[in-house]
Formats: C-alpha cells, structure tokens, sequence
C-alpha cells in the first residue's frame, strides 16, 4: 500500500479553522502528510462528544469553514472524514421532531428504543449480554411525543442510536455520504459502525447484521469513487476477519504492542502481530481516543482465545504508562473522569514513555516502517504533554490529549529536535520510493530489522529496543547511507 503519511487532527485545535489547517500542511508541514483525517467538522464540532454527536452531518460548521474550504484541502492529498454511522446528536432536527410527536413523526422509525429490538420485552438475560464500552446500560428514559420511553444510547444521552433496518436511516446516511464525497472527501471513516447491529439473543456488538450494514455503505462510498476505512475496536481476530471485507481497517494493537517493546524490552509479541496482521491497514500510535488495551487483550467475544498479550503483561503496561506520565494518565483513565472506557488509556503516547525523545522517536519510526498508511495524531507530532487544565476544566478522560494550540505554541513545538526528527521520517516515508516495494522483518531478543525494497531503493530501520538506539538507512544520489539516528534527540 503507497498511500502517503496522513495527520489526525481537529481543524480547530491545532489551526483554528480549515483555511488556516490548510496553511499548515502547505507550509511547515509541507512533504510530510500526503492526506489529512479531520476529524468532525459539522456542527457543532464541539458538542457533548467532540463533533462525533452531529446535529447536521451533512453540513460544515460555518465557524471552521465551507465546503469550499474542504475542497481546497484536498488539493494534492486525500482527505478523511468520519460518517459516524451508529447515532445522531439528541438535539438534531429529526429527533427534536421525533421528542414533540412521538411515533407521528417521519422520522421516529430512524431511532431505536429497548423495544424496537425486543418488542416482546427483553430478560434479565437479554440485557446483561448487551455489549458496552462503558458501564451500565446503554438506555436513557425520554419523553417522545408524551410517552416516556427508553431510547438507545450506546454512547451517551446526547447520542441517539439509529435503527439501521429502516429506509429512514438509510435515507440519512446515504445524504451524508453524498454531501462528503460532494465536498471532496474521498475516504470514509465509519465510526463505531460495530454497534449497529442490534439483534434480540446476541451481544449486539459486530453481529451478522453490522456485517451487512457495513458491506452496503461500503458500497455507497464506492460507488461514489472512496474507500472506506473501518473503526473497531475488539479482539484482533475481528480485525483480521473485517480486514478481509473493506478497503481498510485500523491497528489497533500495534501501539500498546510498541509501548510493550520498549518498557519492556520484548519484542516477541510485536513479532506474534506482525507475522498475521492485515496489510490493508492503518497505522496509529495515538489518536483523538486513547490508547487501546482490549486490541492485544483476551475478550469475551472470543471466548477462548488468546490475545496479542499475557493479562499480565497489560497490567504491567498499564502500570507502566501510568509511572511514566507521573500519574496524570491515572486521572484521566476509568473512574477517575467521564467517558468511563473500559478499553483504553487515556494518556499522550509522548508522556507514556516518559517523554523520553529517543524511545518516542523509536516508536515513530516503528509505525512508519510497519506496512499500511501511516496517521499521526497532531498532539503526537508535536510531542506534546497531558493536558491536565483542560481535563480539569471538562471532567472528561480523552481530553487530556485533546489539547487546544496556540499558533505560538505550534511554531514552539515545531523547532524541537523530536519534532523536527519526526517530520523528516515523515517525508521520508512520504517520498522515498522503497515504500511502494516489498516488506521483509527480522526481530531476535530486544534487536530488530524492518526493511523495504523496490528495485535498487531500499530503506531499512535497525533497533534495538533496550536502550532505544536506532539507525535507519536509505538509497540515495550517492548510495545507501545513514539519514536518521538516535543521535537526532539528545538520549
């Protein structure tokens, strides 16, 4: 797979709005990214769930931008956007339509109640086996056109689950997927598309009926001239098995395999991932979310079988994280905050490996050399810290690595070592042609070989992840040579 490095980023975030994202990725970001994932831009982008709870997913929050200005962004790169396919935002038109007049309004067959799946009532049984990333269930009592009634809410109250067996639904996703590949999009993001399938006697989670949803927006985006990438997050048999059936998935257990092999100096489970894992992926260390456990975990989806990693070398790496960001992931993790995930760390990758620039770096070139399309996370390009202020000020978990940057605070990051370091393995996973070739790896005790080739172009990384020394070597004018060691960062 040739595609281009890709960042991850909120326009406002880090650029304040689409123009100025643009100016970035054409100026001091320029060679780096040969795509873009923005993440939720319709508005309000910053609802009860940062953008993903849309009021209007087929629309542009006029205080980010246009249409106009998505377009322009993808001039000379490919732009990723999220059609979140499982709710809508509990404030949007329809179900503001569906709160006044109940079941006479067009719109109610759109949204799904406890009885739309069970119409004869659903037992004890039936609701303990109901799958959810967070604790307790996931129903909210709401007054629909005079009835109180419980609504689906896997996420939160703000977020109303659609019913995906009605044309009403369809009818809405199929205007949202036209309205972004209209406005230049031409990758598809499904976000938590795994929840969709709610069926009576299952766990409602990536059921027979998430399959068929998915094959037929696949479809859709297909037909439209993008491709689709996949958001799961479960055992990484699933991911194998999804791989097989869409354009992309992500890896999910590359980044907890990575901070595993060096914290831990062991590279066998990294080898284990490396040796089955799906070409057709993306490749993350961090993102907008936190860091995944459940991805190299036992579940009990898949009764059974192993994961990726030994129950007790999570809680190991778990600890580990949390030593490392002195604490603070701890406070923005489980109970400690809001959005109690029970799958993920909520911490930067830098303060992970307790901002240490070679091991980071390390982890950076590790990511870019595995094969699919690499996406870097903005806070994680700039290699920036916990934000504990902004944790306090929202009570919420994953915004202590959703931080809002200053313009200075991004031209102060990007004169860092680090930074630099990471943008120039960006440019040359952007542009070196080796990338487009084949993939060969060799890992031995904390020592390891990742190399690609294309005809006489060939880029190799050699590590070892003990005392996180690195070298990688590329074709050049004047042959193979040295062009980034662990002597860019100071150890």
């Amino acid at each position: 797979m040739t595609h281009g490095p890709q960042l991850i980023t909120y326009a406002d975030r880090l650029a304040g709005d689409l123009p100025g994202l643009r100016a970035l990725l054409d100026g001091p970001l320029a060679g780096a990214f040969g795509g873009v994932h923005v993440l939720p831009f319709y508005p309000p982008f910053d609802g009860a769930d940062a953008g993903f709870d849309p009021r209007d997913h087929t629309q542009v929050d006029p205080r980010l931008g246009t249409w106009d200005d998505v377009r322009a962004l993808g001039a000379g790169r490919e732009v990723m956007a999220d059609v979140i396919v499982n709710h809508v935002s509990a404030d949007s038109a329809q179900f503001r339509d569906v709160r006044e007049r109940g079941d006479a309004s067009p719109h109610a067959p759109m949204f799904l109640t406890l009885g739309a799946v069970f119409p004869d009532g659903a037992s004890e049984e039936d609701l303990a086996r109901i799958y959810r990333p967070r604790p307790g269930l996931p129903f909210t009592v709401m007054t629909l056109g005079g009835r109180r009634r419980l609504v689906w809410t896997t996420f939160t109250p703000d977020q109303v689950d659609l019913d995906l067996r009605t044309p009403q639904a369809w009818e809405y996703l199929t205007a949202v997927v036209d309205a972004l590949t209209a406005g230049g999009v031409t990758m598809l993001r499904l976000d938590a598309v795994g929840y969709t399938g709610k069926e009576a006697g299952t766990d409602c989670f990536m059921t027979p009926a998430t399959d068929a949803y998915t094959e037929r927006i696949v479809s859709l985006a297909r037909a439209r001239g993008a491709q689709v990438l996949v958001e799961v997050h479960g055992h990484h048999t699933q991911q194998i098995e999804i791989a097989r059936k869409v354009d992309l998935v992500y890896d999910f257990a590359l980044p907890p395999l990575v901070l595993h092999a060096l914290t831990a100096a062991d590279l066998e489970p990294l080898a284990g991932w490396l040796a089955i894992r799906p070409a057709n992926a993306v490749t993350v260390l961090d993102t907008h979310d936190g860091i995944g456990i459940v991805d190299v975990g036992p579940s009990d989806l898949r009764p059974g079988e192993p994961g990726l990693l030994a129950p007790e070398k999570i809680d190991a790496l778990v600890e580990t994280m949390h030593e490392n960001s002195g604490g603070t992931s701890r406070q923005a993790t489980g109970a400690a905050a809001s959005n109690l995930d029970l799958y993920q760390v909520n911490c930067t990758f830098y303060d992970a490996l307790a901002r240490d620039d070679r091991r980071y770096l390390l982890a950076r070139l590790l990511q870019l050399f595995v094969p699919g399309i690499p996406q870097v996370y903005y806070v994680g390009l700039l290699a920036g810290s916990n934000d504990m202020e902004l944790l306090a000020a929202t009570g919420v978990g994953r915004d202590v690595n959703r931080h809002h940057y200053t313009d200075g605070e991004v031209a102060d990051a990007l004169a860092r070592p680090v930074v630099r370091a990471q943008l120039a393995a960006l440019r040359l996973r952007a542009s070196h042609a080796a990338f487009g070739g084949a993939f060969e790896w060799d890992l031995d005790g904390t020592r390891g070989c990742l190399a690609w080739t294309a005809g006489d172009e060939r880029a190799v990384l050699t590590f070892d992840v003990a005392d996180a020394s690195f070298t990688v070597h590329a074709t050049g004018p004047d042959g193979e040579e040295a062009v980034l060691t662990d002597a860019a960062v100071a150890p």
